[in-house]
């Protein structure tokens, strides 16, 4: 799979870390139960099909990308720089 990298263009995707879902996770309060903390931290959903997740473009600029990729085909979509996705989301 290869990642377009805003900065740096076209990269295989082995120069990214994955980071997850690039949402909100609902971070549980800090005297939340013990269960709440193990949910947050080790359960993920694993959805099939269209996701946006987030990339660190660890071996090339050091940037942090939002990738929009359907995981059942491998497409990708989109990629923007996630400070970008955070300017938009505080404009709206």
């Amino acid at each position: 799979m290869r990642i377009d990298c805003p900065i740096c263009g076209s990269r295989d995707r082995r120069e990214f870390y994955y980071a997850g879902a690039a949402i909100a996770l609902g971070r549980p309060a800090e005297n939340s139960e013990p269960d709440a903390w193990d949910d947050y931290i080790h359960n993920r959903d694993n959805p099939c099909g269209v996701t946006r997740d987030l990339w660190y473009h660890e071996t090339g600029c050091s940037a942090w990308v939002v990738v929009t990729r359907n995981t059942a085909t491998h497409e990708i979509l989109n990629c923007e720089l996630a400070s970008k996705v955070k300017e938009h989301a505080h404009e709206d």
